[in-house]
């Protein structure tokens, strides 16, 4: 499968179960203390090297865009599933949203202060992500802050692991792989999170959220 056909995969799956996806995430962050905080201290990374204009990659309904715009930064979204941005206009209609791929972005050579990517990158093939770091290292100014968001692996002899999501096929990345690839891309990492799942959580696999800054 191309690059192409898993872009379209993708958005045809989400398209198809958006207004479900909406309803039922629109307040995600609530139960997630620690994801708020991290986010709370990349807004504030972001301001200090004085550019608030951030891209929340892979942006669904727009709750989180709206989260970053509350925390005082100038946020807008991208997705690949045209239903989903329009649902993102709908619910938030003072903030920018656009259909577009993480490997091929509408944004100028750094342009950005932030880049956040939660969740966003787990439909992308490993053998695709190369393109997607080397996107996000093009959009960002230099000393731009990275936070990404993904399932890890089940251990360091696993690069990767796909598995089934309900939507689409995702995949799992071991994070110093994934912290190795976006090194190869000039975006150095500061910082992790790892969360561990409960034990009522239907997979158990740990959540990793890794901070990483455009050298």
């Amino acid at each position: 499968m191309t690059e192409l056909d898993t872009v379209h995969a993708t958005r045809v799956a989400y398209d198809a179960i958006a207004a479900t996806y909406a309803q039922q995430f629109h307040d995600s962050l609530r139960d997630r203390p620690l994801e708020r905080a991290l986010l709370s201290a990349f807004a504030e990374l972001v301001r200090a090297n004085g550019d608030g204009r951030v891209a929340d990659l892979g942006c669904g309904p727009g709750h989180v865009t709206a989260h970053l715009h509350g925390l005082g930064l100038d946020a807008f979204g991208v997705d690949a599933s045209p239903v989903m941005v329009e649902l993102a206009r709908e619910a938030h209609p003072g903030l920018r949203f656009e259909v577009g791929s993480m490997a091929a972005l509408d944004i100028g050579d750094g342009a950005l202060g932030g880049v956040l990517s939660r969740w966003s990158v787990i439909h992308t093939p490993p053998e695709e992500l190369p393109a997607v770091a080397a996107e996000i290292a093009r959009v960002l100014a230099p000393g731009g802050h990275l936070l990404i968001e993904f399932p890890a692996t089940d251990g360091p002899q696993y690069a990767t692991q796909p598995y089934d999501h309900a939507v689409v096929t995702a995949y799992r990345w071991f994070p110093d792989r994934l912290a190795a690839l976006l090194r190869e891309h000039g975006l150095v990492e500061s910082a992790r999170l790892v969360t561990e799942p409960a034990p009522t959580d239907r997979r158990q696999f740990q959540e990793v959220q890794l901070l990483a800054c455009k050298a």
